[in-house]
């Protein structure tokens, strides 16, 4: 199942959406009960998902808008270096204070850090370039995940059984905050440096260890790989950030970007304004978005 937030007036409607069909149906109306956010609709998904099936025509999807998703309640959370490829060119790049040397390159354990909420984005909406502040604003194509259950010291057998569904993160990043800050969480929370793809599809439908993922810059494809790359894996993440923290509804976990990053190149190839980003994800749809 496709869930999204949708612009629709003055309020922004939570719907069971077919893009394929164009079409959208109002999860209210569904279930005869208000539901004003995703999170609402996820604290009471188990309890109500064999209800929302759409009837009748529904409604189009090209007359309204996307919002983004979801916003969560709290900063997202994020994965560094957690594909193979990219932690070798990452330590590569001189940008990495995680690493000593290339030997040092792959991570024992996950490597977190987090995005603040007001980073979030819709497919669509222009990512504000930072005059004045940074100068090498870069891109990284990732999973997303949607917590739909709470939980603390979740194991690996039982974490997937806490996700309500996937989506597409730009988790954009500002290289040279990144370096001068050492810590991540300056270099990555500038307001718009967070897109996140149209819709939520729910957990039933994606097999997670096996995604392809790709990333373009006008065209250009710089990111082609698969999740079963990834060093930690979505059950490790899920088990490692809950080890000490209940991990609520609505949660978002970015889970790493493989390489092709801009940094990877020699010399680098930062976004400039004018330049579009466009992620794609098997199953999940595609999130595109310019720097203005």
């Amino acid at each position: 199942m496709k869930l999204a937030t949708l612009k629709t007036g003055a309020d922004d409607v939570v719907a069971v959406v077919s893009p394929e069909t164009d079409r959208y149906w109002p999860v209210s109306d569904l279930l005869g009960q208000p539901v004003d956010t995703m999170i609402d609709l996820i604290r009471i998904y188990d309890d109500v998902k064999t209800r929302l099936v759409p009837s009748g025509e529904g409604e189009r999807l090209s007359d309204v808008t996307f919002a983004p998703p979801i916003v969560p309640s709290r900063n997202v959370m994020c994965v560094g270096k957690n594909y193979h490829a990219h932690a070798h060119e990452f330590t590569k790049s001189g940008f990495d204070s995680s690493a000593k040397d290339a030997s040092d390159a792959i991570p024992t354990a996950p490597i977190i850090f987090t995005k603040a909420p007001e980073t979030v984005i819709a497919n669509g909406e222009d990512i504000l370039y930072p005059t004045g502040l940074s100068d090498s604003i870069d891109y990284e194509a990732e999973l997303g995940v949607v917590m739909g259950k709470s939980g603390r010291g979740i194991s690996k057998a039982d974490a997937l059984d806490h996700v309500f569904g996937y989506l597409i993160i730009n988790d954009m990043t500002a290289r040279d905050l990144q370096s001068k800050h050492k810590q991540w969480f300056i270099g990555k929370s500038l307001d718009t440096f967070c897109p996140i793809s149209s819709y939520i599809v729910t957990a039933d439908e994606v097999k997670v260890d096996d995604l392809h993922l790709q990333c373009w810059v006008n065209g250009e494809l710089r990111q082609d790989s698969n999740t079963s790359d990834l060093i930690f894996d979505v059950p490790t993440l899920i088990e490692t950030l809950s080890g000490g923290l209940t991990l609520q509804p609505g949660d978002m976990i970015a889970t790493g970007t493989p390489a092709g990053v801009g940094i990877g190149f020699d010399p680098p190839k930062y976004l400039a304004r004018g330049d579009e980003i466009a992620i794609e994800i098997s199953g999940l749809g595609r999130l595109a978005n310019k720097v203005a």
